[in-house]
């Protein structure tokens, strides 16, 4: 029996994945269950394993190529079975290439250290290939000054991901941000006492918060605002593959030693690509934190298909007046981006003033 192996769908927004890496190769026996693909998507690294044993007989999309959700990757079939219907899964769902192009290896170089189209330049060579003289007398007609490139990143995993994200995002939800300033002193006691991170303590008082304001733990699906039961709590984390977004499911409900303990390990995994796709899934909610690299405030853009998303600055010491007396606090500036079609200001500000509350309040309540 012929069994095809699919790009799999890692969450509710993913339209495509790249395959990083072949396990197998074609012609070699594969069980049930065992890893035979490395699959990049949804910012994360995930194993994709054979639906059936037998035969790997056809990979139909090579190494580092983009794959629609529901491609066919492979054909698995049983060691004495033949691939009659090779043809029928040659299909188009693998994101195609674009039309390539008749030239020289040093021409496309050169074309892409100018930046160049090298579809728009005529060829000169054998059946009107371009060869690198083509190039360079493209670029002198065209009287064109362009920097050298130095090294060329590929939009493509994580990066591309994050990428279309981030663009969907913000071309379908009309953000507002607003900002607030939080005493964080109390914070800075309680950091010291359980040794755990403002992060930590900013997510479990987020958490909470959410609770009792459950328009900002929600979604637009259609016409319809879909409030989630579980809160869940993404932490944005900057890896070398670019951004990162593990989740913290049930952030509610567990303890500050056991969200700190969540953040480490996710982080861990996240900058070494190795979290699966249950870690990056479920997102009801994110946090995003700059303050280490010196930011006082940002726009952060909301993480899809989530409602809302909260940007923390860096703490600093300010002079306050208490009492009437000048004192020295340390506050940050806390940055909440939510999608208007969904929240309105007032509970916006009722949602970001109930989390400067339980954050300078941590003394008290230990958030």
């Amino acid at each position: 029996m012929v069994t095809t192996v699919v790009m799999p769908r890692l969450s509710l927004t993913m339209k495509e994945g790249t395959v990083g890496k072949w396990y197998k190769k074609e012609g070699d026996n594969v069980e049930k269950g065992e890893p035979i693909a490395e699959v990049i998507s949804e910012k994360a690294t995930y194993d994709l394993e054979a639906p059936a044993a037998g035969i790997l007989r056809k990979i139909m999309v090579e190494e580092g190529v983009d794959a629609l959700v529901n491609a066919v990757l492979a054909v698995i079939t049983a060691p004495d079975e033949k691939l009659e219907t090779e043809i029928a899964f040659e299909a188009p769902q693998a994101v195609k290439e674009t039309e390539k192009v008749l030239a020289s290896p040093a021409a496309k170089r050169l074309a892409r250290e100018y930046e160049i189209d090298i579809s728009i330049v005529k060829g000169s060579g054998p059946e009107g290939r371009i060869v690198e003289e083509d190039v360079r007398r493209f670029v002198e007609q065209s009287q064109m000054i362009s920097p050298k490139v130095k090294e060329t990143i590929p939009l493509s995993g994580f990066r591309k991901t994050s990428a279309d994200r981030v663009s969907t995002s913000f071309r379908t939800a009309p953000h507002s941000t607003i900002m607030m300033e939080v005493n964080v002193s109390e914070a800075t006691e309680l950091h010291k006492k359980l040794e755990v991170s403002y992060t930590a303590i900013i997510v479990k008082a987020v958490a909470k918060a959410l609770l009792e304001h459950p328009i900002l733990n929600s979604t637009l699906d259609g016409s319809e605002i879909k409030l989630f039961e579980d809160v869940n709590i993404g932490i944005a984390v900057a890896t070398n593959y670019g951004l990162v977004v593990p989740v913290i499911k049930n952030a509610d409900k567990k303890s500050l030693k056991e969200i700190e303990t969540s953040i480490k390990e996710l982080s861990e995994k996240a900058r070494g690509g190795k979290l699966t796709k249950d870690e990056v899934a479920g997102g009801t909610f994110t946090i995003t934190n700059l303050g280490m690299y010196g930011v006082d405030f940002f726009t952060p853009i909301i993480n899809p298909p989530e409602g809302a998303i909260l940007g923390v600055g860096r703490i600093t010491q300010k002079p306050i007046i208490v009492d009437g007396k000048i004192e020295a606090e340390l506050v940050m500036i806390l940055s909440l981006s939510y999608d208007h079609r969904v929240v309105d200001g007032a509970p916006a500000a009722e949602f970001l003033r109930n989390v400067k509350g339980k954050i300078e309040k941590t003394l008290d309540s230990e958030v």
